[in-house]
């Protein structure tokens, strides 16, 4: 049968985008990090001056938009694939605590989302892939063939950030990522542009008490309920 699209949207921090390159990986798919686009613009922007104290001037934004090109590269040493803003590979960048805090204020405005959502379309109009986000399967790809909504206990969530940031030699106490969490789930269902919700058709992963191999093991029942081949 034909490859499908894949479509996983949920909270920050659940691992959407762990899971996602598990699962593409398996499957021979290409990964589309959505997320890692939106953190592109939000980099590019500090970089440029244009996001003070966590305030900026949409108009600003908007004007350096054109001066953006992002592409995704496979990296054979970590057998995932890394992000590159403008010919520069700032996959590890894009993760620090200077982006988080600021991403989804960044990604509110309608004209990012836009220029982002065509960007993503184009990408997966072959199908053959594993996308993850916050509007993957309400907005970017609404005939996705497989819809999951991942959500896991705040807490939970606010631990595995620490320990992700802490293995990467990043010092950031447990109670600020907890309310950058907070602060994230707030403004990403709350905006007016695309706002993080469930897609009618969407199944629901709570992976609070799930390990890595679970989750994946989950999808792959779902897809061979679906009748899909698996590799």
């Amino acid at each position: 049968m034909s490859k499908i699209t894949i479509a996983i949207d949920g909270y920050s921090s659940c691992g959407k985008s762990t899971l996602a390159k598990a699962l593409a990986a398996h499957l021979g798919y290409a990964y589309l990090d959505s997320g890692s686009m939106y953190r592109c613009v939000t980099l590019y922007a500090l970089r440029k001056g244009l996001i003070k104290d966590g305030s900026f001037i949409k108009e600003e934004i908007i004007k350096i938009l054109p001066e953006i090109n992002l592409r995704f590269e496979f990296n054979p040493h970590t057998k995932a694939s890394d992000t590159f803003l403008n010919e520069e590979n700032v996959e590890k960048e894009i993760r620090m605590m200077n982006v988080s805090d600021n991403v989804s204020k960044i990604s509110t405005i309608h004209e990012v989302r836009v220029k982002m959502v065509a960007l993503q379309r184009e990408l997966g109009k072959n199908k053959g892939i594993v996308s993850d986000g916050r509007d993957i399967g309400s907005k970017v790809f609404p005939d996705a063939e497989l819809k999951i909504f991942m959500t896991a206990d705040t807490d939970i969530r606010t631990q595995r950030r620490y320990d992700e940031l802490s293995s990467k030699g990043q010092h950031v106490s447990y109670n600020e990522i907890k309310a950058n969490l907070l602060s994230r789930d707030y403004d990403d269902t709350h905006r007016k542009e695309n706002p993080l919700v469930q897609a009618k058709d969407a199944i629901v992963l709570d992976n609070s008490d799930l390990t890595r191999e679970q989750q994946l093991e989950f999808i792959l029942r779902l897809i061979k309920d679906l009748t899909l081949p698996v590799q």
